[in-house]
């Protein structure tokens, strides 16, 4: 499975979870290309690592450009549930 799709599914299936919180932020920071802190992709656990590790070399690649406009929506779904009081 394509990184963009896996990660797609973990933050739809566990939009409260950390791993989805950070990796939300990190596709919102790279379809932005914003600043996005490297520390917090090491705070995650080893399977949520690599995924962004995955992502990373997805999205530099540029081959999933469908994937990521998926992803990126349903990042920035994330972000405005995740800032409401």
């Amino acid at each position: 499975m394509h990184a963009i799709k896996a990660a797609r599914k973990l933050i739809q299936q566990q939009p409260d979870s950390d791993s989805a919180k950070t990796l939300s932020r990190l596709v919102l920071a790279l379809e932005s290309e914003a600043d996005f802190p490297i520390s917090d992709i090491y705070k995650l656990d080893f399977e949520s690592f690599e995924l962004a590790l995955k992502i990373l070399d997805e999205w530099r690649l540029d081959r999933y450009a469908s994937g990521k406009v998926r992803l990126f929506d349903l990042s920035l779904q994330m972000a405005e549930l995740h800032q409401r009081p």
